[in-house]
């Protein structure tokens, strides 16, 4: 039998609003989710995949826009030589009629909308053994359905969404896949979707993760994977994410270049496409965490989202730094009881913290007076 190769994918979530964001962001962040449809067929051809399987959620609500519905259909449609399939997630229901009602009614012909559990054929040689989502929460292991038999010799794929036991250690939990079902089932391969990281469950088992990543829970490119089934699964992950949300921590000692050590831990190219959550730790001098706060400001604008948090980088104040505030007066008598309040174990780590701001904010403001 000749080798079969398709790409696997899932969690795309069309439609996602990403409250929270400036609206310039979410704008950019929707449009990527739509945009990844034509990364996945170019990640599909790449490799020499004519089908592209949507492991669940391809859509982020029961209701999606209608614009939002047609305009991912169009795209489909558009990549006319892959053959798309479609399974309905957990965000995405077969409980969600009209949505589905319209997906088939709209559907292009390139486009194979999976709405039971009936094996279906890819081709001669390789069957699909599907389990789309009947509700948010079904209360039952749909995989159970790929044990549905094949022609015989035929390679059987299997296709679902949900958690896997070893996600919420429950046991015999209802509506839990077991991490085995590959084996139980007679699978080549078992293609899930839900968890948006990238993960292998076993050699034949694996959760694509989401081909556009929507926040920082999984610090790693979104990506596909192209699967050859050539005896054996082959499995090789594919790149296709526009943006990367990204989680770096800068760790500082007094005497360090800060302006090196944060360039060197921000990345230096597609800054536009990448939403940065910067944690700083350690300790630095008074100058040296003006020094910090000012080159962020400065870098904060080149990246699509940025925020940092210096909750944990502590201050060291010499009274040559206190001198450069004021020598005397109120500020002076302000920042010696800023400082105090910095290194005082009695107070909570929150006020602290508020504490180390403050006097950090205070020393800035008066350099800019100087200046």
């Amino acid at each position: 039998m000749t080798p079969f190769r398709f790409l696997h994918t899932s969690d795309l979530h069309l439609g996602r609003a990403f409250g929270g964001y400036p609206e310039g962001i979410r704008h950019r962040l929707r449009e990527a989710r739509h945009g990844a449809i034509a990364r996945l067929a170019g990640a599909a051809r790449g490799g020499g995949a004519g089908v592209v399987l949507l492991a669940g959620d391809t859509f982020d609500a029961e209701t999606p826009a209608p614009d939002t519905l047609r305009q991912a259909l169009s795209a489909m449609g558009e990549e006319r030589d892959l053959t798309w399939v479609l399974l309905p997630g957990n965000h995405d229901s077969l409980a969600a009629s009209e949505l589905w009602r319209r997906t088939l009614q709209d559907a292009p012909t390139n486009l194979r909308v999976v709405t039971s559990d009936a094996p279906v054929a890819l081709d001669d040689h390789h069957w699909l053994l599907p389990a789309p989502c009947t509700q948010r929460r079904p209360g039952r292991d749909l995989t159970e359905a790929m044990s549905a038999p094949t022609p015989q010799g035929a390679r059987r794929i299997g296709l679902g969404h949900g958690a896997i036991t070893d996600f919420s250690g429950e046991e015999g939990a209802l509506g839990i896949i077991p991490p085995d079902r590959a084996v139980r089932s007679g699978l080549d391969y078992l293609a899930l979707g839900d968890w948006h990281g990238q993960m292998q469950v076993t050699p034949n088992t694996w959760y694509s993760g989401t081909p556009e990543p929507d926040g920082f829970k999984h610090d790693a490119p979104g990506a596909a994977l192209m699967v050859t089934l050539a005896g054996s699964a082959e499995v090789t992950p594919v790149e296709t994410a526009q943006f990367r949300w990204r989680r770096p921590t800068l760790d500082l000692l007094p005497g360090e270049d800060v302006t090196a050590r944060l360039a060197a831990a921000l990345p230096q190219s597609r800054a536009r496409d990448h939403l940065l959550r910067l944690t700083v730790t350690g300790r630095l001098p008074l100058a040296d965490r003006a020094a910090l706060e000012a080159g962020l400001a400065a870098r904060a604008p080149d990246f699509g989202w940025f925020a940092a948090d210096l909750s944990a980088l502590a201050i060291e104040a010499l009274p040559e730094d206190l001198d450069q505030i004021d020598r005397a007066g109120a500020l002076r008598q302000a920042a010696e009881v800023l400082l105090a309040e910095a290194g005082d174990t009695t107070l909570s780590q929150s006020d602290r913290d508020t504490a180390s701001a403050a006097l950090a904010r205070l020393y800035a403001l008066s350099q800019e007076v100087r200046a």
